[in-house]
């Protein structure tokens, strides 16, 4: 399993520099936003040439939401990830993450009316996955179906609920990105789920219990690494948290360092038994 990182702020913002420094970092994959790589597929290109780090996986970069209740913004949205696949494509990418929306009603919150059914979301987000599977199949890429939290999405939520799209729609190139700090939310157990759908995780994001760097919380990354490792996940596992410390370069670099010695003993551990 390799290490990624989404951008953060301090990063340099000339894209040579950023994926230089992503890769001084220790990080072994970039996962870049979707307009940021469409704008930019030459130099993007450049600079994986250059310093050798890949662009796995895309994420964000779009307007409109797969799920989205406003159907020319659903569809404006589709159209722009297609495009996203097509960059990703050309630099070699595998995939591009995607929820079925955020923020954009919770049944946790006031109204708790949704203004769509069940069934009209259910024919929305499949009518998106249905045809972001061809493009994904037409360019070798994956749709990295992502389940957010109750309070961020009210479609998927579990790695189950994803699952079940895939399956119901007979999704050829659509798998599971299963995020720590979602299901520590939602699922009963981390690692039962991890498990319970390991044939469908096809990616990771990473961050702690409060969203915050890995490290500052509470998640056991050790024993999760290792549901990982026996289930022989080989995919990218990806950086997507806030930061919380005074020297936000330091306190990423030593998240980093602390994640790769709990995988580091995830591993140990796992080949001694």
């Amino acid at each position: 399993m390799k290490i990624g990182t989404q951008d953060q702020a301090f990063f340099p913002k000339d894209i040579l520099e950023k994926f230089k420094f992503i890769k001084a970092c220790g990080f072994e994959s970039y996962e870049i936003d979707g307009k940021l790589l469409v704008e930019n597929v030459e130099a993007v290109k450049q600079a994986i040439k250059e310093t050798g780090l890949p662009v796995v996986t895309a994420c964000n970069g779009y307007d409109g939401w797969i799920g989205d209740f406003i159907e020319e913004r659903r569809l404006n949205g589709i159209h722009q990830i297609a495009e996203i696949l097509k960059a990703l494509q050309e630099v070699g990418g595998k995939g591009i993450v995607i929820p079925a929306a955020w923020g954009m009603f919770t049944y946790r919150l006031p109204p708790m009316v949704s203004p769509r059914s069940k069934e009209g979301d259910y024919q929305a987000v499949s009518e998106s996955l249905r045809y972001l599977d061809k493009i994904a199949e037409e360019t070798g890429t994956k749709v990295y179906l992502e389940p957010l939290n109750r309070y961020q999405d009210h479609m998927i939520n579990l790695l189950s609920d994803a699952r079940h799209y895939i399956d119901t729609n007979q999704l050829k190139n659509v798998q599971i990105i299963a995020d720590f700090y979602h299901m520590n939310i939602e699922e009963d157990d981390i690692s039962k789920a991890l498990t319970q759908q390991k044939d469908y995780v096809g990616h990771i994001h990473l961050a702690d219990n409060h969203r915050y760097q890995p490290g500052s919380g509470s998640i056991d990354f050790i024993r999760h690494f290792k549901t990982l490792l026996q289930n022989n996940y080989e995919g990218y596992m990806v950086y997507e948290c806030r930061l919380r410390g005074e020297n936000e370069a330091e306190v990423y670099q030593e998240s980093l360092r602390y994640l790769k010695n709990c995988l580091a003993e995830a591993g140990s551990t796992s080949e001694s038994q």
